[in-house]
């Protein structure tokens, strides 16, 4: 079956409020209603209206309300529109969120979901446009994942409300009207689990969210060069699938990371090092990273665009780390 990225986005919603009466939507302007979503998801909207709590602009209240609501019993789903309005809610997620279990000794548990849009790419400038899900995945206590498929968009809100902590689900922004195919066939990838998108024995590009497929694209131009690329998508960013990211560098021994954070201090840099750490003797190059260039993210469309990952300095960074004279 052929559908939008949103349109699995808003099936997960609809199935979830309808299948468990516990789960709650709270917002203040959801996310997707200003995006080719907004027609998939105001039916769901209304069909559940009264589960559902449009509140004022307040993310640290948004998230203050969902964690209560959660220790209450319920199962909240937070919607924050935007991963820069999400540092608003910082204290109440390192504070609250990822720590109550631990401090009351395992009395008290938070099983809260915030789904937020995160990345570049729709010229929306500097407040609204970065890949911030490198922070969140520094902090221990919750689970962070990042679909990138019509599958994961359908699954991984209902894994997600089944979980006894909290978890983040960080959907980029670029996908939303992107269609493709939901087999409906497949059984949920678990939560926790990275996924080989594409076999190959020559290069691992490891990858997640929005830049799957920049990534994908890569790897199909570099098969015309005769350079077989395997594409790991890690899918979820806390915690990482340390052993599928070592596995993958053992069959290939050369690795390419791609995220659309900034490189210093950046996801790529952690699974860098757990490359280094685990693989070390497998490598047969450096470990490459391609990120957003260190900057504030550009208004222009040109500047975006050479801001960010694409397929082409993906490419190139493969071709680094082959012999010379390969592909």
């Amino acid at each position: 079956m052929r559908i939008s990225f949103a349109e699995g986005l808003a099936r997960a919603l609809s199935e979830s409020l309808a299948t468990d009466p516990r789960v709650v939507l709270i917002g203040s302007g959801f996310v997707g209603l200003n995006t080719e979503a907004r027609a998939l998801l105001d039916p769901v909207l209304l069909e559940f209206s009264d589960r559902i709590l449009v509140a004022p602009i307040s993310e640290l209240g948004l998230a203050g309300a969902g964690i209560g609501a959660a220790m209450g019993g319920m199962r909240p789903i937070v919607e924050v529109m935007t991963v820069n309005f999400s540092l608003l809610a910082l204290d109440q997620v390192v504070n609250n969120a990822a720590t109550l279990r631990h401090m009351s000794g395992g009395q008290l548990a938070v099983p809260l979901t915030v789904r937020m849009a995160t990345g570049a790419g729709r010229q929306l400038a500097a407040q609204h446009s970065h890949s911030l899900e490198g922070w969140y995945a520094h902090i221990p206590g919750i689970t962070v994942v990042a679909p990138a498929t019509h599958n994961d968009a359908r699954d991984m809100l209902g894994l997600a409300l089944k979980e006894p902590d909290s978890v983040f689900i960080f959907e980029h922004m670029m996908l939303y009207p992107q269609e493709g195919e939901l087999d409906e066939t497949l059984a949920p990838i678990p939560l926790r689990q990275a996924c080989v998108r594409r076999p190959g024995t020559d290069v691992s590009i490891i990858t997640y969210g929005g830049s799957l497929g920049k990534s994908l694209a890569a790897a199909e131009r570099l098969a015309g060069e005769g350079v077989s690329a395997e594409v790991l998508d890690l899918r979820c960013l806390r915690p990482l699938d340390t052993e599928a990211i070592l596995g993958s560098v053992r069959r290939t021994h050369r690795a390419v990371i791609v995220d659309e954070g900034w490189r210093s201090g950046s996801l790529a840099a952690e699974v860098t090092a757990r490359i280094m750490e685990g693989a070390f003797y497998e490598l047969d190059a450096p470990v490459e990273r391609v990120c957003s260039v260190e900057v504030p993210i550009p208004y222009a469309k040109h500047l975006e665009d050479a801001a960010l990952p694409q397929a082409a300095t993906i490419v190139d960074a493969v071709r680094r780390v082959l012999p010379k004279g390969a592909g």
